[in-house]
């Protein structure tokens, strides 16, 4: 860079951190922003020459870093803005126009002028406490704006970079009454030895005593605090080495328009605007730790320095070995060389004084945007370096920090980027919504997490919780509810499948009719699967973790609490083709969520598809070890999808109704009535799913009105519309057909006559209202309808107490601690309607419960009862043949 004329001094203003004693980069500035609420003042420069003078004006100027105004040296307005006098009372202030409401509404305005009739005027500066010669009267600059404040800007050229500009274009002194350490000079009155931004408080009081502050308005906006100690930043003029990115900018844009961003709104948008606004870097720091800066600099003629790029060239330079030096300080700066700057008085033509190290070291982002290639040491080393990065992942305020650093050290080195994607992490907060961070001490100690949830709760929750580039709440209660919703569903699930396979002697490889001849359910179930690992790949490769894991959050949703559920009588009697099936679909799901879930995952693995649980499956022992899952197109079928989420529905709309009609699932009903757009052409083992699913004896298509529909108008809807002739328009919607209506509406639009004419009524115009008749429970949606007939038949009577007595005994067996595949012998004892139910359906409880024997009254053993008094049974079970 410094051979390339990139590497430069200057004294600039740049921001600088008192406490650190140092200078700051722009990116570094970026990261520190707080917002805090500072005094901002209106006070009043009286004029002290020219036609203003006589008027007894004064300049009302505006800031909002009252500190400042000790060192006050002008005032600058912008040459094309329009100026007035204005009258206010008893006083004449000088103004933009534009801003003229700062003085208030009772305002006469004297005199207008253009912001060039206001060059050299002089005025009387608020404080003298510092001698500043040649100074004191108003300046013309560009960059004075009339958005805020009242269009005349104080000038502290010490502590800003645009007031730096003014003064040079005018000769101005630049004075700086404030130490390195942040504090004013003890012999000033009043603030000497205070901290700069701690002076506000008594500046400002003493302004207000003396008659020159017009107005003081809290203002809340970001100010730069140091993003190691948070102290307020101050910028301040300082001697700096740069390196003058301004010059490739054009390079720096045209990198950032071949890489990939994530989100996809940051290239353009916050890191563009950062690329556009570029300035030059300004790379020393003043510390003793920290890469030394490799300038060597002549003792005798400051403008003579040299940049090294190696040991080796210093030591040449040096005339001694020094690859075994340590390269930072103290060592590095006892290295000292012979100027070679071209001199006429040196011998052979050089200057030949002595030329030491500067004292500075470099920011320690530059170290950063130096890692691709410096910590393979390229090229001294010899070791080339993967260059470019695939892909960088860091949080998104890194946006004008490492990202930004590692490219401009890239394109000064190699002019090219060193990465070519990047994906921008949201930031983590705490419940409130606050950022992470060990100063507010709301950091979550990740080792408590994963002791207290896993650690594969808490990477699903990072990964699955919110678009990666999103900010998210971190919490236990999110991470607690990864946990319940996905992996203990997921672990259920393969548990689940060992079991019962298990209890079947089934293995995987075991005979099991192929895909395509399997059940509907079961085809269904190895497409969602297959189709899950198309979205997942996908997803993946467009970094989109969120709908990865939304999709494989979907997918065990629809293998447990849907498959597996509906299914759970083919596993109990061991259907080979149930279980190859959930074998299969947990195989293609094992593979999908390892990347989420590594540990969880290779547990399953191992239990399910490792060499322990099978010997003769040929798979690796870690399921890190196998490859990414092949999807069998063929199994994808997205007909069976469609008719399979039209079941759901209409399952969903007959618990509905049983929910609204009070009737609960275990009491079997005589019939449903099904609308639905398809219905007849669902397989008829679909159509039995829905009767199995809503516990009714049959199912017909729904003919005829099984509810009574009410119609009025929707009056807000209706006014929005039609405005005096709502009320109209009311009463002829209540004067229609109320059945018709409601069927028109919903089909898209009903139709009114009001006053000869047609109007067209949409849904949201009109409220329907549907009342079941009698005997009936009815659930619609989107054109969907399930009716439940709620007459119960004495023998549907009797079969919902054998289903109660199933469930009773069934949580008999898990209390009493028997295995799934235990048999037992049961008895049970029972009066009126309950015993004549149980005598009837023992052949059916027999079944539900393993049982080989079920026998009326109590057990000749001693065997601890069971007893129900509100079904008012008793029974009592023991392992068969005990």
């Amino acid at each position: 860079m410094a051979h390339k004329g990139l590497l430069v001094e200057d004294h600039r203003v740049a921001p600088y951190c008192p406490r650190c004693g140092t200078a700051l980069s722009d990116h570094e500035v970026a990261q520190g922003y707080q917002t805090v609420t500072d005094p901002s003042v209106y006070v009043r420069f009286p004029v002290t020459s020219g036609p203003l003078s006589d008027l007894g004006a004064a300049l009302l100027v505006w800031t909002t870093t009252p500190w400042t105004l000790v060192s006050n040296t002008a005032v600058a307005v912008n040459p094309q803005v329009t100026y007035v006098a204005a009258r206010r009372g008893d006083e004449v202030l000088v103004v933009a126009e534009a801003l003229l409401q700062v003085l208030g509404d009772d305002v006469e305005v004297l005199e207008r002028f253009p912001g060039t009739a206001l060059e050299h005027t002089t005025y009387a500066r608020p404080f003298d406490w510092v001698e500043i010669p040649g100074a004191h009267f108003v300046g013309v600059a560009d960059y004075v704006t009339t958005e805020s404040g009242t269009g005349l800007v104080h000038q502290s050229p010490a502590f800003g970079a645009e007031d730096m500009l003014v003064a040079r274009k005018y000769g101005l002194p630049v004075v700086n009454p404030v130490r390195p350490d942040g504090t004013f000079e003890e012999h000033l009155p009043l603030v000497g030895g205070q901290f700069f931004k701690a002076a506000d408080r008594a500046l400002v009081a003493d302004l207000s005593e003396r008659g020159l502050l017009f107005r003081e308005v809290p203002y809340e906006h970001s100010y730069p605090h140091c993003w190691r100690c948070d102290t307020a930043l101050l910028y301040y003029a300082l001697p700096s080495w740069y390196i003058r990115t301004t010059a490739i900018k054009d390079r720096l844009i045209a990198e950032n328009e071949k890489t990939q961003w994530y989100p996809g709104t940051i290239k353009h948008g916050r890191y563009g605007d950062w690329l556009d606004n570029n300035i030059d870097w300004a790379l020393s720091r003043n510390r003793y730790w920290g890469t030394p800066l490799p300038v060597w600099r002549c003792t005798a003629d400051q403008t003579h320095w040299r940049a090294f790029g190696s040991l080796a060239e210093l030591g040449e330079a040096a005339g001694r070995e020094l690859s075994s030096l340590d390269p930072h300080r103290p060592y590095v700066d006892d290295v000292v060389v012979t100027c070679s700057a071209p001199s006429q008085t040196g011998p052979g033509g050089q200057c030949g004084a002595e030329a030491r190290r500067v004292p500075e070291v470099i920011d320690g982002w530059y170290d950063s945007g130096a890692m691709p290639f410096a910590q393979v040491g390229y090229p001294h080393s010899g070791v080339e370096p993967a260059y470019p990065a695939q892909f960088i992942c860091e949080a998104i305020d890194q946006t004008r920090g490492w990202f930004y650093t590692l490219m401009t050290v890239g394109t000064l080195v190699f002019d090219r980027s060193s990465y070519e994607t990047v994906l921008c992490l949201g930031h983590i907060l705490d419940g409130e919504g606050r950022k992470m961070s060990k100063h507010l001490g709301n950091v979550l100690d990740p080792f408590e997490l994963f002791e207290r949830h896993g650690a594969d709760a808490l990477r699903w929750y990072m990964l699955c919780g919110g678009s990666p580039w999103s900010a998210r709440r971190v919490g236990h209660e999110q991470i607690e509810e990864a946990v319940r919703k996905v992996l203990l569903t997921y672990w259920n699930t393969a548990s689940f499948l060992t079991l019962y396979a298990n209890v079947n002697g089934w293995v995987p490889g075991s005979a099991a009719p192929a895909p395509a001849q399997r059940p509907a359910l079961d085809r269904w179930a190895l497409s969602q699967v297959h189709a899950t690992a198309i979205t997942v790949t996908e997803a993946l490769e467009d970094f989109d973790s969120l709908r990865a894991g939304r999709a494989l959050s979907t997918c065990i949703d629809d293998l447990s609490n849907w498959y597996v559920r509906s299914s759970r009588r083919r596993f109990w009697d061991g259907d080979p083709a149930a279980l190859a099936t959930l074998h299969e679909c947990l195989y293609v799901l094992t593979l999908l969520m390892a990347p989420f879930t590594p540990f969880v995952t290779d547990e399953v693995w191992g239990a399910v598809y490792g060499p322990q649980s099978h010997p003769d499956a040929q798979l690796p022992d870690s399921v890190h070890l196998a490859r990414w899952p092949q999807v069998d197109g063929s199994l994808v079928d997205v007909d069976l999808a469609r008719q399979v989420a039209q079941v759901r529905r209409l399952v969903d709309l007959g618990r509905q109704a049983r929910a609204e009609s009070k009737t609960k699932t275990r009491q079997p009903l005589g019939r449903a009535l099904v609308s639905a757009a398809g219905w007849e052409s669902l397989p008829a083992e679909l159509q039995q799913l829905v009767a199995r699913e809503l516990n009714v004896q049959s199912l017909e298509p729904l003919a005829g009105d099984l509810v009574d529909a009410s119609v009025k108008a929707n009056f807000r809807a209706l006014g929005k519309r039609f405005g005096k002739r709502t009320a109209t328009v009311a009463a002829a919607i209540a004067a229609t057909d109320p059945a018709a209506f409601a069927a028109a509406l919903k089909a898209g639009t009903a139709s009114v006559q009001v006053e000869g004419e047609t109007l067209e009524i949409s849904p949201e115009e009109a409220v329907v209202t549907e009342t079941p008749r009698t005997g009936w429970a009815v659930a619609s949606d989107s054109g969907e309808t399930v009716a439940l007939d709620l007459e119960i038949t004495p023998a549907l009577r009797r079969t919902g107490l054998v289903r109660d007595a199933v469930r009773l005994v069934q949580d008999g067996r898990k209390t009493s601690g028997l295995e799934v595949s235990d048999r037992v012998e049961l008895w049970w004892a029972a009066e009126g309607e309950l015993a004549d139910a149980l005598r009837e359906g023992s052949p059916h409880l027999a079944e539900e419960v393993l049982a080989v024997t079920v026998t009326e009254g109590r057990p000749r053993a001693d065997l601890a009862p069971h007893e129900h008094p509100d079904l008012g049974l008793t029974f009592w079970l023991r392992v068969a043949g005990a």
